[in-house]
């Protein structure tokens, strides 16, 4: 899909370095939020493959740190590259179910529940608040959370205790109308809701090598290279698929789109954590404020 068509689904300029003119989405009065608390971040979160929620690593160490140093949000808003669907959805379930959504793993994977509360009081607000800008929306009563939330969140928010709303990744978006939903969404940080984007900085599943400790060099560059227009040139970020061998690092865009989510809630660049696993997938977490 062409950046003009996204533009035009969402009925606002492209690009912007700050949110778009459009009313602020709000969690109040849902969540009566401490207008004197700190804002939170917007986060992307490369949560690698599934057995990121039985690991200890460097990647799982940086997500058990972040969880400790942010103010507790009120609530979590995620995109996950694994939900697509042919118009934006949000999460309505009041106990979604943890969905185990891959096979051929350890059993011992199969065994864990993440037990996190929904919010559908929250997602039925912004889903009102998105339908009257225009955007077609609706919320899903049924969806479970897929592994690109509950891994992550096993070891941000261990206890379960922060409410998700989970957001669908339209399979007609592109880096633009990503971006510009993110600056939709941007005034909840200031309501103490923590707003994620899950995918990976690199993702290319042919080029894996299982437990490899050697690193590919084309993701490594393209990580390098799109950090830099992360922190100089937002356009230029948008327009990722410049990248030469782009294909080589990204074959499909789905798990680096939610990236663009968070960027657009947040703008400033900057490195949680940095790494590579199994060779070619980059593990990188980056917060945008």
């Amino acid at each position: 899909m062409s950046k003009n068509t996204a533009s035009s689904y969402l009925d606002l300029p492209l690009p912007a370095a700050v949110p778009m003119s459009q009313p602020p989405l709000t969690g109040a009065p849902i969540l009566t939020p401490d207008l004197a608390a700190a804002t939170l971040p917007a986060l992307f979160i490369s949560h690698g493959a599934p057995t990121l929620a039985i690991e200890q690593s460097a990647t799982t160490n940086a997500l058990a740190r972040l969880g400790h140093n942010l103010p507790k949000p009120r609530a979590i808003v995620i995109m996950s590259a694994h939900w697509l669907s042919p118009k934006l959805e949000l999460s309505g379930h009041p106990e979604p179910v943890t969905w185990h959504d891959f096979s051929g793993f350890d059993p011992e994977l199969y065994r864990i529940r993440y037990p996190v509360a929904g919010h559908p009081a929250l997602a039925e607000s912004l889903a009102q608040q998105l339908a009257a800008r225009g955007i077609p929306c609706s919320v899903n009563p049924l969806r479970a959370l897929d592994h690109g939330v509950w891994t992550p969140l096993l070891h941000l928010y261990p206890d379960a205790d922060v409410p998700v709303v989970q957001l669908s990744l339209p399979q007609h978006y592109d880096s633009h109308a990503c971006y510009q939903l993110g600056a939709i969404f941007a005034a909840l940080r200031q309501e103490q809701v923590l707003l994620i984007g899950s995918g990976n900085i690199t993702h290319n599943l042919a080029a894996l090598r299982w437990n490899a400790t050697s690193v590919d060099d084309t993701a490594q560059a393209f990580k390098v290279w799109l950090l830099a227009q992360l922190k100089t040139h937002i356009p230029s970020a948008l327009d990722w698929q410049q990248f030469a061998e782009v294909e080589k690092v990204h074959p499909s865009s789905e798990h680096l789109l939610p990236l663009f989510f968070a960027l657009g809630a947040g703008q400033r660049v900057s490195v949680v954590h940095e790494s590579m696993a199994h060779h070619s997938l980059g593990m990188d977490i980056y917060r945008f404020d």
